[in-house]
């Protein structure tokens, strides 16, 4: 993955511990400070996009240094209106060990949790209930190679149906971690969508990309038998649109329009 730097924007420096190298303490804390500032930004565009649902769903991203933990959004706090100093950061029994006292979602233990410890090469998780995520969920079909969009998940993504609806056991998260793979989305019938990336920006793009598949989907299989792409044709443009740096890119855009229209998500 190439290293994306945003200008413009503070970064936020913390206290050094005396036990490593400023300048390795230095990234850690920009990393840091990049990793939230994104993740706020998912959440603010997620509001945008209607994928909140009252006090459903989350979006967290590793810690680069205490990497046993991770950061996301507190407990029944509007989408829209979460700011870098709201995020928390939790471990894997959910215990907060950072950012303000606040209440945790289960299912971002459960979950995301189960998630970050059995894949240490993915550093964010999404999960929320969109409409055609949703949707799509309840039909337990995999998503067709259709459009060049849906391309970016050809082979690479899962239907979970062991388990339908709400999820509140811990070993159900390792299920679904398992199930998972080395695929960057999954499909949980009948509650919606799940998806992973390297960082924020991919997997948040991921969800978004996965959603608007799912509703062409079922759009188009609502009025005839849609045609597919062929494989050879799907496979090439996977490899254009399904990596790691394309999904980043198709995250800019969006965070570009946060920073201009909501920038109050970086207090």
């Amino acid at each position: 993955m190439k290293e994306h730097r945003i200008e413009g924007v503070e970064t936020e420096i913390v206290n050094a511990r005396n036990d490593e190298p400023c300048s390795k303490l230095r990234n850690i804390q920009e990393e840091r400070a990049e990793r939230k500032m994104k993740l706020a930004s998912a959440f603010r565009v997620f509001a945008h996009l209607g994928f909140d649902e009252g006090v459903a769903g989350n979006i967290t991203v590793r810690d680069p240094e205490f990497t046993d933990t991770f950061w996301l959004n507190p407990f029944g706090h509007y989408f829209g209106t979460i700011c870098v100093s709201d995020l928390i950061r939790v471990d894997k029994r959910g215990n907060i060990v950072e950012g303000p006292d606040s209440d945790v979602n289960e299912s971002a233990l459960i979950l995301h949790g189960q998630i970050h410890e059995q894949r240490p090469e993915i550093n964010s998780v999404v999960h929320a209930h969109s409409i055609y995520g949703r949707s799509f969920s309840a039909t337990g079909k995999t998503l067709r190679p259709l459009t060049v969009e849906a391309t970016a998940f050809y082979d690479d993504h899962v239907v979970f149906g062991k388990i339908g609806g709400v999820m509140n056991k811990m070993e159900e998260g390792k299920m679904v971690a398992e199930a998972l793979e080395n695929k960057k989305a999954m499909v949980l019938a009948n509650h919606g969508l799940l998806t992973v990336g390297k960082t924020v920006d991919e997997a948040a793009w991921w969800f978004i990309a996965l959603e608007r598949s799912c509703q062409t989907q079922l759009l188009a299989e609502a009025v005839c038998n849609p045609r597919e792409l062929t494989d050879d044709e799907a496979l090439r443009c996977y490899q254009e649109l399904g990596n790691s740096d394309a999904g980043w890119r198709q995250y800019q855009p969006l965070f570009q329009r946060m920073l201009k229209e909501q920038p109050d998500f970086l207090r």
